[in-house]
Order: C-alpha cells, then sequence, then structure tokens
C-alpha cells in the first residue's frame, strides 16, 4: 500500500532530528507540505533542504514551543504559507531523567511545558484552521505502560499526552480525527547519546525486544504517515504502540 498525502499541509514539531525529521521527510515524499517546528534553525534549514530536493515543499519554523504560548504562533504561520491545516504531529520533546529523590521540581515543569502544555496550546490555536477529514497525531511512549526507575516526571508526561489525545479524539470527531503513537526504543539523539555512557545498553535492549533490534526513526514515521493518510479514515482514538514487541512481554 502506497501512503498519499498529496494536498495536504502538516505541521512536524521536533521536525530538527530524530522520529520528527524521519516523519516529515516521509510525509513530504507522500506529497504533504510540510511546516517543520524546532529549535535550532540551522538542521531544520537541512531539513528543509532534503525535502525540496527531492521535490517537496516546506518552511522551517524556529520556535522554543516550551516558551510560553509561542506555540500559537505555529499555527498562523503554518496558514500564512500554505492556507490551512490538515494535519499535526505532535513530536518535540523533552526528556530528562532523574531518581524522584534527587530530580528538581523544575524539571518535572520543563517536560510539562513542551511535552504537555505546547500540545495543548498549538492544537487550539489550529482548531479554526483545520480541514475537514483533517488528523492530529501525538507521539507519547511505551514508558506509560511499564515502570521505569528515574523516569516518574518524564512518564508523568507522556500519560497526560495519552490522556489529552482520547479526549480530544471525543471532543473533535467527525471533522478531525485524534491518535497516538507510542514509540518504543528509537535509535535517536536521545537514546544514542545513552549508548555511548553505558556500553551495554544497546545490546541490552536487543536482547529484550522481540524483533531483535532497536528501533529507527523511519519505523516510527511509517506509522505516523498512515495515520496522517486517507487510509486510516476508520481509525480514531487509539494508540499505535511501536514497540519492537517490548510491552508485548508483559
Amino acid at each position: 500500500m502506497r501512503l498519499e498525502l498529496n494536498d495536504t499541509v502538516a505541521i512536524v514539531t521536533g521536525a530538527s532530528s530524530g522520529i520528527g525529521e524521519a516523519t516529515a521527510c516521509t510525509m513530504a515524499a507522500a506529497g504533504a507540505r510540510v511546516a517543520l517546528v524546532g529549535r535550532d534553525r540551522e538542521r531544520l534549514e537541512g531539513v528543509r533542504a532534503r525535502i525540496e530536493a527531492g521535490g517537496g515543499e516546506a518552511i522551517a519554523l524556529a520556535i522554543d514551543l516550551g516558551d510560553g504560548d509561542v506555540a500559537a504562533d505555529v499555527a498562523a504561520r503554518t496558514v500564512d504559507a500554505f492556507g490551512g491545516i490538515d494535519a499535526i504531529v505532535h513530536n518535540a520533546g523533552l526528556f530528562e531523567a532523574g531518581l524522584l529523590a534527587d530530580a528538581p521540581v523544575a524539571s518535572l515543569d520543563r517536560q510539562w511545558a513542551v511535552n504537555v502544555r505546547a500540545p495543548y496550546v498549538l492544537t487550539r490555536a489550529a482548531l479554526p484552521h483545520l480541514r475537514e477529514g483533517s488528523s492530529i497525531v501525538f507521539i507519547s511512549s511505551s514508558v506509560v505502560r511499564a515502570g521505569f526507575p528515574g523516569l516518574a516526571a518524564y512518564t508523568a508526561t507522556k500519560g497526560a499526552v495519552d490522556a489529552m489525545a482520547r479526549s480530544l479524539a471525543a471532543e473533535l470527531a467527525p471533522r478531525t480525527r485524534v491518535n497516538t503513537v507510542a514509540p518504543g526504543f528509537v535509535g535517536t539523539p536521545m537514546v544514542t547519546s545513552q549508548f555511548a555512557a553505558d556500553p551495554e545498553m544497546e545490546p541490552g535492549l536487543i536482547s529484550k525486544t522481540p524483533v531483535g533490534f532497536v528501533g529507527r526513526p523511519q519505523d516510527i514515521a511509517h506509522g505516523v504517515t498512515f495515520l496522517c493518510s486517507s487510509a486510516s479514515a476508520y481509525t480514531h482514538g487509539t494508540t499505535l504502540v511501536i514497540d519492537g514487541g517490548w510491552t508485548a512481554q508483559g
């Protein structure tokens, strides 16, 4: 099955690297015009150049989503460039690990601002511009389905994302579909930086993952693209877990 996003205008946050970059490029290759959102302008421009070199169309919006209500600017600037909004991929995320006894409350606040508040603000700002048949995809995490020491704050934000998506699925239907993707361990900079610090981490993850390898950003991008396409017209209010079978083990 070939997924097509012709005439689709998509916003992808956290698009400068990892899952966001792969998603933006995959959606653009399927025909979408993409608003790339992230903090690093240079890397965003690099992604934009890649998309345009492949015949796609994109704009780069260098914005810190953790900074107050600036997320609302993303919707306005996307509409100015492309005329409307058909898909939003809430991928941008902040990850800070720390045991409860040691982690400052400010760490929870920072992660909440990026992982929960920013998607809320952006979705609210985009509402008047979302077209019929539009799709919103929140990126959660498989950590919500299993306990990991040192991740209480991060897990709390991703659990909130799951709950917010379910509520919006009930609220925004039938005009807009809302779903969640929950990745497992994926070879993004957030994860590979930990491999460098702990050489035993990667082989340990591989040994515990039924499919026998750590996920690739493209694996998640394919799932997100499906949820933003007409092929998923009857998929609504659900969570697509893409974790190589990790949580299936119980």
